[in-house]
């Protein structure tokens, strides 16, 4: 597969079904994680790793910037604008890179949103680590407020939901996704209302919109306020989900969930643990829980646990996606991805990433044992994905959108003082387990590179030492016995003659009366028309070079493409058709490219990802593999 940087792509048609239902539906799904930091953002402000004096210019300094954080990040930038930025439907950093890259073409500015995107999708996947650990385990923690000799079981049921959480990944989420939007309203429902309870005792909590109370703090005390910002920003994890769910449910009805739902219930239950803390200090240690009654916690501990369920689960939803889109784009080796639904093309399995994920979440749980600590991993992750996010805003902004350059540096700047004060406040926390989401980021940055390059050297290696296709006709056309059939030979570039032709033609010593040059490409848009899907060349005497082209998010299935190309003398049946494929065996070697342990990180790669076979769904026994080595 090969990414193209042409246009011309049949715009997405986005969501059909209403704007109401697609409201809802996003409330489930893409409020899960923002919805659920209600549980641990304000606390881990007040106990956390710089714990605050629980006094009111503290408790009206700290909401104060929630509320301006809110107001920012998730509604200004994201909402207003981030979103703005759709690739024919799409959201996401894998989205945005290919809307860049096929809008500015091959120019200075694209190794930096190249290497700015794959550092968002690395970021991502330490964030996809770390939500179901500190959303289930602050959720479970509850029950320590219900009873507090239940300490011991916290970790333990924590682990037992996640493992089950993980494990019903590959029965898909169609069933269960259904009852998302529904839980998710009594969710936000019962947060207003525990929220409007408590400021009923203290309607004078309002006043933190006045952004003064956030001056005042910093004026108090500027280096724990600048430490408390790596806690405030907990208050908006889950932001990107607005952009990258974007292509489900459309940036109409996420905007309608966020601004009259979602930030509406959020802010009152902010407000309401904001009163309750002024009643009672002591309360800081666990302000979600307490501000309900007695009698209502156990209820609220369920209903939260399931909110944590759902946020977790939209995560690793994303986490698929996301890796098919890599995969798609060239950043991935192929993997094997299941579908799970045979009406929702976006509902995919990838078990090597579900199982990853769960072992990773597993070591965290344990490895950090509460969801303070697991608070100083989780903000970096986010922060350094907000940060991004907003240097490829610029980027858009002045090359695509084509802004005035006053009013794009403007906006620019504004985003990238505020995503980078939380940045570098989360950065203090590195210590205390921000290394591990880096660590994670650094390994993926690694994978995703190196797969790309190689890709490319591969390419080039492939290409130079290739026969020109009219020069292999004309030294063969009468010189080999022509057999019945058709032969398709799958080759990863449009020039030449494929590694597997030449390889059938030395050892078989014999040609197919009509020959087929298939080349798969992946176009930086979301989908194609069906009108754009293939393109053939005919080379004369049976030769035929056949170019099938996707979008980013669909899936390739050779066969049933091939059925809609009539332009190769005849209909191409499956039992009359054989498919030759290549199989490298890299030799790394001190060839300029990538250092020696990327060279042999790239081999294993290759020899471990999943066979074109069943990744192009090809039928099994219809295709023969010629093999070969390649240095690099």
């Amino acid at each position: 597969m090969e990414q193209t940087g042409e246009d011309g792509a049949h715009p997405h048609s986005g969501p059909r079904q209403g704007t109401g239902a697609l409201a809802l539906g996003a409330l489930g799904v893409v409020f899960g994680d923002i919805g659920t930091s209600p549980l641990y953002a304000l606390k881990e402000s007040f106990v956390g790793h710089h714990p605050l004096t629980v006094d009111p210019l503290h408790i009206f300094g700290v909401l104060s910037l929630i509320f301006w954080t809110m107001t920012l990040i998730v509604t200004v930038k994201y909402v207003f604008i981030v979103m703005r930025a759709d690739n024919h439907g799409e959201g996401g950093s894998m989205a945005l890179l290919a809307l860049v890259r096929r809008t500015l073409g091959e120019s200075r500015w694209t190794p930096l949103v190249a290497t700015l995107g794959v550092l968002a999708t690395a970021l991502f996947y330490g964030d996809a680590i770390i939500t179901p650990a500190i959303s289930v385990l602050s959720a479970v923690e509850g029950l320590t407020v219900v009873e507090a000799g239940m300490t011991p079981l916290v970790l333990p049921i924590a682990i037992v939901i996640l493992v089950a959480l993980f494990l019903i990944q590959r029965h898909g989420t169609a069933r269960v996704g259904a009852m998302f939007g529904p839980v998710m309203v009594v969710y936000f429902l019962v947060l207003a209302a525990l929220g409007i309870l408590n400021i009923l005792r203290h309607p004078d909590i309002v006043a933190i919109v006045n952004p003064v109370w956030a001056v005042r703090f910093f004026a108090l005390d500027p280096k724990l306020a600048f430490l408390a910002l790596g806690s405030v920003v907990l208050a908006v994890t889950g932001a990107e989900a607005l952009y990258a769910d974007m292509g489900h449910f459309g940036r109409k009805a996420i905007s309608i969930a966020w601004l009259y739902a979602a930030l509406p219930c959020l802010l009152l239950n902010y407000l309401g643990q904001g009163a309750l803390m002024l009643d009672r200090p002591e309360a800081a240690q666990n302000p979600f829980f307490l501000m309900a009654p007695e009698w209502a916690r156990l209820p609220l501990v369920i209903l939260a646990t399931l909110a944590t369920i759902i946020a977790s689960q939209a995560v690793i939803s994303g986490a698929f996606s996301v890796t098919q889109q890599a995969v798609q784009l060239g950043f991935l080796p192929r993997l094997r991805i299941q579908h799970t639904s045979a009406a929702a093309a976006g509902q995919i399995y990838v078990p090597l990433v579900n199982f990853a994920l769960l072992g990773f979440v597993i070591l965290l749980v344990l490895g950090f044992g509460n969801s303070t600590d697991l608070a100083a991993a989780y903000g970096i992750a986010v922060t350094g994905t907000m940060f991004i996010t907003a240097c490829m805003l610029g980027i858009l902004t002045y090359k695509v959108w084509k802004w005035p350059p006053a009013v794009a540096g403007g906006v620019t700047a504004l985003f990238l003082i505020v995503d980078g004060a939380y940045f570098a406040s989360n950065a203090t926390k590195i210590p205390d387990g921000g290394w591990f989401p880096l660590l994670v980021a650094a390994i993926a940055f690694v994978g995703l590179t190196t797969w790309a390059t190689g890709r490319r050297i591969m390419r080039e290696r492939l290409r130079d030492g290739a026969m020109e296709l009219d020069l292999f006709i004309r030294s063969t056309m009468n010189s080999l016995k022509r057999v019945p059939g058709t032969a398709i030979f799958l080759s990863s570039t449009t020039e030449g003659v494929p590694p597997a032709m030449l390889h059938n033609v030395k050892h078989n010593r014999i040609l197919h009366e009509r020959n087929i040059i298939l080349t798969v490409k992946t176009y930086g848009v979301p989908h194609l028309h069906a009108t754009q899907r293939s393109r053939v060349e005919d080379h004369g005497a049976g030769f035929y070079r056949v170019i099938l082209s996707h979008g980013f998010m669909e899936e390739v299935d050779i066969p049933a493409a091939l059925k809609g190309v009539h332009d190769c003398c005849g209909p191409i049946t499956i039992k009359d058709s054989s498919y030759f494929l290549s199989r490298q065996t890299l030799v790394p070697s001190a060839r300029p490219g990538m250092a020696i342990w990327r060279e042999k990180l790239f081999a294993w790669m290759v020899r471990n990802a999943e066979s074109p076979m069943d990744f192009f769904k090809l039928p099994v026994n219809r295709v023969v593999e010629l093999g070969s080595q390649l240095e690099i």
